[in-house]
């Protein structure tokens, strides 16, 4: 009895009438099996491949994958009110700055206050210097000034931006990723933002706080009492430029749902943990080692006290009063710094859409008046004899040079 698995006496069947085949070939639309291939082991089946327009589909998929990106880019730039060079602040970005910092003259520390309220643009203008911003949102500045204590190749001047809470806290916050740092020194990490970086100069859709799994996260309502969830969390009030220039997101300022958001998601400033003498003691130590350290190798620190609307500031008052907190740290570290409290008339009452940090314009108008309050202060920053006009509250509130006219 002849095998079923046996190919010796199967006769193929002859091909259709019309249809020409090559010697050894199948007619169009069938395909080699096992036993049309006897004594190879697990062969791939193969079958011819019928003719197609393959350029036309090459076109038609090119055309709708535009489309797509096209209607991606409207509804971000139109809908959502994204732009394009709106960069990622990443990890990656910071450490790559962070290693510029080292043979710069100035460098910037602190948390997002800081970090949004410093236009780095103005302060060149003023003084000649580009400051390297390593302020981090969410992040203790004593964590970074320790950091960057540790930094032996520094010896420039270092500019301490503080929200007081956020100093004396207990924890790092975000930014605890600045001691393992050289987890994001990889080729590929490099790599990976450069291409990132190259495409959101150029399309507003691919913001992170705008990616589908970030979107999907957000709809979990949070059902189990007392633990935050995605709806708790600070969602998107930031754009982030070229060396990590970073300003308050627009929308924060127009839109009302944004910005009442982002206000909630403060929570008042009204930490769960109580500051205690002995915790701000403890950070006033800290930073005191920090600061002596710096200028042991010919460094300098100075500090900066951004502001904050009422409605926050009653209680960051409340937990480190200015005269415990910002006061002794200034003596203790025997430093110089600008507090906003301080600075004139003409720069008071800026915009603080959310509260906690300035709109893009009004940060322009602080930066000018804490550099210009910095050259007074420290021999580190010069101004420069071709600086522009100082800037006051009339050059970003609307009707405030009307106003103030009357």
């Amino acid at each position: 009895m002849p095998s079923s698995t046996s190919s010796s006496k199967r006769r193929r069947a002859p091909a259709p009438k019309g249809i020409v085949t090559r010697e050894g070939a199948l007619p169009a639309g069938l395909r080699l099996t096992a036993s049309d291939r006897p004594g190879q082991a697990q062969p791939v089946p193969t079958r011819d491949i019928p003719k197609q327009p393959w350029g036309k589909i090459m076109i038609a998929v090119a055309a709708t994958l535009l489309a797509g990106v096209a209607a991606l880019e409207v509804n971000a730039r139109t809908r959502l009110g994204l732009h394009a060079g709106d960069l990622d602040n990443s990890e990656v970005a910071w450490v790559e700055e962070r290693a510029r910092s080292e043979n710069a003259p100035a460098a910037i520390v602190g948390d997002s206050r800081i970090l949004f309220d410093t236009n780095l643009d103005r302060f060149q203008a003023l003084t000649g210097v580009r400051p390297v911003q390593l302020a981090i949102h969410g992040t203790s500045a004593l964590t970074l000034l320790e950091d960057v204590a540790n930094n032996e190749h520094f010896n420039g001047l270092l500019i301490v931006g503080l929200a007081d809470t956020m100093f004396f806290q207990p924890f790092d916050g975000y930014g605890g990723y600045v001691k393992r740092r050289n987890d994001f020194t990889t080729p590929s990490g490099r790599i990976g933002i450069e291409i990132d970086h190259m495409l959101q100069r150029r399309l507003a859709f691919l913001d992170s706080n705008y990616r589908l799994s970030v979107l999907a996260h957000r709809l979990d309502d949070d059902y189990r009492p007392g633990v935050e969830g995605p709806k708790d969390d600070i969602w998107k009030v930031q754009e982030v430029g070229e060396q990590r220039q970073t300003w308050l997101w627009d929308r924060v300022e127009y839109d009302p749902w944004i910005q009442a958001r982002s206000r909630w998601a403060w929570k008042g400033f009204k930490e769960k943990f109580p500051f205690t003498p002995q915790l701000i003691a403890k950070g006033q130590a800290r930073a005191k080692a920090a600061v002596d350290k710096i200028r042991a190798r010919g460094g300098d620190v100075v500090f900066v006290r951004p502001p904050s609307a009422p409605q926050l500031r009653v209680n960051e008052e409340a937990q480190v009063p200015k005269a415990k907190g910002w006061e002794v740290l200034l003596s203790n570290t025997h430093s110089v710094g600008v507090h906003f409290d301080d600075l004139p008339a003409s720069v008071q009452n800026l915009t603080l859409p959310e509260y906690s940090h300035l709109n893009r314009r009004c940060a322009i108008v602080f930066t000018d008046a804490y550099v210009r309050r910095l050259t007074e202060l420290t021999p580190r920053l010069k101004l420069r004899a071709d600086a522009p006009p100082p800037l006051s509250r009339a050059d970003c509130v609307p009707g405030a040079r009307v106003a103030s006219a009357q």
